[in-house]
């Protein structure tokens, strides 16, 4: 059996914004899925502890009035978060989030906010993963397929229905029936382990940023960056 046919972590976050550094978590699913279906989950609504902007209630729906009426303390909500992630991680389950490279930042900003553990401390120094991410492997796999790659046209792409979109346990089941749904049309993808996979997804996401670096440089700007790490970005650097 290929690593899509197995237990799979969908996980996903709905913020205060889009910058990962600076971006608070509002809502958080993580998701046990089984042949496509949901076996567990989890879900999470923080108190961030700042207002959450309208353009951001206007994506996922919760006012800063409602998180702080109904929301756990923000600091908790990663701990808990970061303690269901690693703790499949040490099992060797994948996580699969779509744009990881978003949520995974964010999510080790927060931890990082609130003086708690990292990722990589909670995993006794070794790098998160395996991490399956939709967005990544499809930009790889269908390279030269025109339209846009947000989470909704790529669903529509593989056939993947997507519930409520911007709802946390939708986006995350949403992602692992995704992650499945690729693997099962690019043969190649659902031949790799998921050591391997996210190994190659390290490759791809870095060769995606450096073209799309080059190609912003030689539209005119000289001095874009375009950050190629994943599935974590540095902390402390500005990137686009």
């Amino acid at each position: 059996m290929g690593w899509h046919q197995e237990l799979l972590i969908g996980f996903d976050l709905e913020t205060t914004g889009t910058d990962p550094r600076t971006a608070r978590i509002v809502t958080a699913a993580v998701i046990e899925v089984r042949d496509g279906e949901p076996a567990g989950r989890r879900e999470w609504l923080a108190d961030p502890g700042v207002p959450i902007p309208p353009d951001a209630v206007a994506v996922h729906g919760i006012s800063t009035e409602r998180a702080a009426a109904e929301g756990q303390p923000a600091d908790r909500v990663a701990d808990a978060i970061a303690e269901a992630l690693t703790g499949y991680w040490r099992a060797g389950a994948p996580v699969v989030a779509y744009n990881a490279a978003f949520d995974l930042t964010l999510l080790s900003a927060e931890l990082r906010r609130y003086g708690l553990p990292s990722l990589a401390d909670r995993l006794g120094g070794a790098e998160p993963g395996p991490v399956v991410d939709p967005y990544t492997i499809d930009r790889w796999a269908d390279r030269y397929r025109r339209g846009k790659r947000t989470l909704e046209a790529v669903c529509t792409e593989y056939g993947v229905v997507l519930g409520a979109a911007h709802d946390a346990s939708a986006d995350a089941l949403a992602a692992a029936r995704l992650a499945r749904a690729i693997a099962v049309r690019h043969a190649k993808v659902a031949a790799l382990g998921p050591a391997e996979l996210h190994r190659s997804q390290i490759q791809w996401h870095a060769a995606w940023a450096a073209d799309l670096q080059t190609f912003l440089r030689g539209k005119g700007d000289p001095t874009a960056v375009v950050d190629g790490a994943w599935p974590l970005r540095e902390l402390t650097e500005e990137r686009v």
